[in-house]
């Protein structure tokens, strides 16, 4: 017999996600980090999963650490694996949100490719003044 700890309903989650960020979600899917925030990029930290979230006043995507067996020979390959990590643009800085479904069915059958969440926003720090956020995601638009 396993003992778990006490699980939350989701609704429970999600109302204590908006308590703890003072944001309401908006729109929320699973998605797998692609590219374009310097931090995991830079980490090697493509293919990261986790929450994607539009919020009322930012865009958020909030990985959790993972622990399973699977896990365990994936990490071999980082060298350090990130914990809970963040990713957080205020709506200001967005650009453009753009949600790509491939729609003709021959293309599905051919080169079935996941949905894509791509995010364009502006960037101070970066050389480049729009940057490109990229994650495969099941995001409810």
């Amino acid at each position: 017999m396993f003992l778990r700890k006490e699980e939350k309903t989701p609704d429970v989650f999600w109302q204590e996600y908006e308590e703890k960020t003072g944001e309401k979600v908006l729109n929320k899917g699973l998605g797998k980090y692609i590219s374009g925030w310097d931090e995991f990029d830079k980490n090697n930290w493509s293919g990261l999963w986790g929450l994607v979230m539009e919020m009322s006043g930012s865009f958020r995507f909030h990985h959790f650490p993972q622990h399973s067996w699977i896990d365990a020979f994936t990490q071999f390959a980082q060298k350090d694996p990130p914990k809970e990590k963040t990713i957080f643009i205020p709506k200001e800085k967005i650009v453009s949100i753009e949600y790509k479904i491939e729609k003709k069915w021959w293309k599905k059958i051919l080169s079935p490719s996941p949905p894509r969440l791509i995010i364009i926003y502006k960037d101070e720090t970066s050389d480049e003044k729009n940057r490109k956020l990229v994650f495969e995601a099941e995001y409810g638009r």
